[in-house]
């Protein structure tokens, strides 16, 4: 017997702050949910609890940190579902993952590191395949936006044309929101880690890098470096650094849901930048802006100089007004093999990163212990839209503020 469905793990970090909040809102502590928080410092806990006042006065809290093993084992040991915010990944993940495996706990996060995820895949999937642990990386806006709106696309692709589209793109038509400290941390890690490692620069630039060994997939994908014209959307369209990720969760969607989307399946994403030629410019500019940060970031003495000066430390990140005043429209592009076309949208209503984050997060955990039954889905390392199908999609529109939507 657990005691706990779920126990959210850093909660004292940024998103761990909201995501506690939000958690209080839609799952208050007299509920069936039994869920509770943990981080490695009593006094920050406390400090939390407080500041929800009475709603919080009786949230159980536990104490566990990544360089305390027996801590993290009774950790995962007392729940059905550890979600973590602990990051970045690649430096404090691996002893969350490596327990859940071994006790068959269900996990989920909201990393957005590929290197890290392939190599916990490496490690564990076969220890969790064989005591029922569900591991399910990127339910945040890395990767649940992207992973679902293809899901959803190609349902309704399947619907009205009985088959699914080989080809999806999705542009970003509109995003207000910045980066907090913590994200900042996790991309600057993988540019140290990339830099050093030859075997992960190819692993980088590997589209189908998280899908099983063996798969069949050769099919060239876009990825777009430059700015481009797009004529489908008939708008100019530069890089989307989020990419990096969604672009290989999509494709390990496809191989766990045993190639649904086809062998040779394309799917790529941009920025939606305007239709005129300031619309060409601003593409140019945003993709030299990227290409001048990503240099910087190689180069040590220009990465030490960012880090200590503009770039927000790990604990900072936007205000609650900010978050509230967040948003992102993300439209999705379908064509079957014979020419047939369909358009989706995926929108949300705070912050991409943190506000909106935080509440997919949340959802993602209570799916896992609440509609996903372990005989339903065996242990294994899954994607938000190969374990969750249509079934979290209700669950977003209804208590995460996002939409799903035909045009």
């Amino acid at each position: 017997m657990r005691s706990y469905d779920i126990v959210l793990f850093g909660a004292t970090s940024f998103v761990g702050e909201i995501l506690t909040g939000y958690m209080l809102e839609k799952y208050p502590l007299n509920g069936t949910l039994k869920w509770a928080i943990a981080g490695r410092s009593e006094h920050k806990l406390a400090t939390l609890k407080a500041s929800f006042g009475i709603a919080a006065s009786s949230l159980p809290t536990m104490l566990a940190d990544t360089s305390d093993p027996a801590s993290i084992s009774a950790l995962v040991g007392a729940t059905k579902v550890v979600v973590s915010t602990v990051g970045p990944y690649a430096l404090y993940g691996e002893p969350v993952i490596k327990a859940c495996a071994a006790q068959g706990t269900d996990y989920c996060d909201l990393t957005g590191e590929p290197q890290w995820i392939k190599k916990m895949i490496d490690r564990y999937e076969d220890v969790a395949k064989i005591t029922g642990a569900r591991i399910v990386n990127c339910c945040g806006f890395d990767s649940i936006p992207s992973d679902m709106g293809v899901y959803f696309l190609q349902e309704k692709a399947k619907q009205r044309f009985g088959q699914y589209c080989s080809t999806v793109k999705m542009r970003v038509k509109t995003m207000k929101g910045s980066a907090s400290g913590g994200t900042v941390a996790s991309m600057m890690n993988m540019i140290k880690e990339a830099t050093k490692d030859k075997e992960l620069r190819k692993l980088l630039t590997n589209p189908y890098a998280l899908c099983p060994l063996g798969h069949p997939y050769t099919a060239k994908q876009t990825d777009l470096k430059t700015p481009a014209y797009d004529k489908d959307m008939q708008a100019w369209v530069a890089p989307f650094v989020m990419a990096a990720i969604n672009v290989r969760i999509v494709h390990r969607t496809n191989s766990l849901l045993n190639d649904k989307y086809g062998n040779n399946f394309l799917y790529d994403e941009a920025m939606i930048t305007g239709k005129s030629i300031l619309g060409g410019m601003g593409a140019a500019a945003f993709s030299a802006g990227l290409g001048g940060f990503m240099l910087a970031a190689v180069v040590p003495p220009s990465r030490w100089l960012m880090e200590q000066t503009i770039l927000p430390k790990p604990g900072e990140g936007p205000s609650l007004k900010a978050q509230l005043a967040g948003h992102y429209d993300l439209r999705f592009v379908g064509k079957t093999d014979d020419g047939q076309e369909i358009r989706c949208k995926v929108s949300g209503d705070r912050d991409p990163g943190y506000g909106s984050t935080a509440k997919m997060l949340g959802q993602s955990a209570a799916c896992l212990v609440e509609d996903i039954a372990k005989e339903d889905k065996a242990g294994g390392f899954w994607t938000p839209a190969s374990i969750f199908g249509s079934k979290i999609i209700g669950r977003l529109e209804k208590h995460a503020g996002l939409t799903f939507s035909e045009e």
